[in-house]
């Protein structure tokens, strides 16, 4: 039985792929193929996307690709998913992305961290269903929340040979009135069972009370911002002390001027994400 359950490749207008070369590079577009998928997790319908190389007379090293925000208000639509997994596929990889349970269309609710992070690991037997994927070679990369789902991830499998995260939640303070986006986690999300129960849940998503926990053989790449103001600098840095401890492998870097989208490095950042899938899944 098939675990997608719907597929179609992304066809974009003549006016948006310009704007993806633009944006991406020309391989991005014209070396990859990206589909948005429907997939079953739990028995829930749930939309994501899958990309590949379109030489297909190899096989590609996999790449799980975990998306930031709450909701749908992060949920990637088709021309930014074009563009974010066409070139990675590029890069010779194929890819495999979940919009979580609840969003963009999918069955269940988003729950930040907690039953939606089957959603996740249930993209791994998609694999079997890309003929050029390699299914023994697996990374793994998160943004800001995603990068939290991907630490999440690392402390239940050592799976993945290599991992990149950026601007990732490290440790929620459990404070709704900290800032707007854990005021917004809190009202959208898990503040619907009372204070206390929010503080647990904050807890349970925070790596750095669990960060033993993590793969010890999963080495990670930490980018940071230092002018995050969304995710602050300190999650990376704080998580940082504890994989020292744990003698758990890892690189951080901390760009000066870097704000939570890092636009203002990105040509640094892509160099640095594409050497670390380089090194470990190759």
């Amino acid at each position: 039985m098939s675990n997608i359950i719907n597929r179609k490749v992304i066809e974009l207008s003549e006016q948006q792929q310009k704007m993806i070369i633009s944006g991406w590079g020309s391989d991005a577009l014209g070396k990859s193929v990206v589909e948005k998928i429907t997939y079953l997790s739990d028995g829930l319908k749930v939309t994501g996307y899958i990309a590949y190389p379109k030489d297909d007379s190899q096989t590609y090293p996999c790449v799980i690709w975990c998306r930031g925000g709450i909701g749908n208000a992060g949920a990637i639509d088709k021309f930014t998913a074009r563009g974010i997994y066409g070139q990675l596929a590029s890069w010779g990889y194929c890819v495999f992305a979940s919009q979580y349970r609840g969003n963009d269309g999918g069955e269940g609710h988003d729950d930040f961290g907690g039953d939606d992070l089957n959603d996740v690991l249930n993209l791994i037997p998609l694999a079997d269903e890309i003929p050029q994927a390699n299914k023994d070679v697996w990374g793994i990369e998160g943004w800001s929340r995603g990068g939290m789902m991907t630490y999440l991830t690392l402390a239940r499998t050592n799976l993945f040979k290599a991992a990149v995260v950026l601007g990732g939640i490290a440790n929620l303070r459990c404070n709704s009135d900290e800032s707007k986006f854990m005021r917004r986690l809190y009202e959208h999300t898990m503040g619907r069972y009372g204070d206390e129960e929010f503080k647990s849940r904050c807890e349970t998503r925070s790596i750095v009370n669990f960060a033993d926990k993590l793969s010890r053989t999963t080495p990670m790449l930490i980018i940071h911002g230092n002018e995050d103001n969304r995710v602050l600098p300190h999650d990376s840095l704080d998580l940082s002390y504890k994989l020292l401890d744990l003698n758990i492998p890892f690189r951080l870097v901390m760009l000066e001027g870097g704000d939570h989208f890092l636009k203002s490095h990105r040509k640094e950042v892509d160099e640095m994400r594409k050497n670390w899938f380089e090194k470990y899944l190759r």
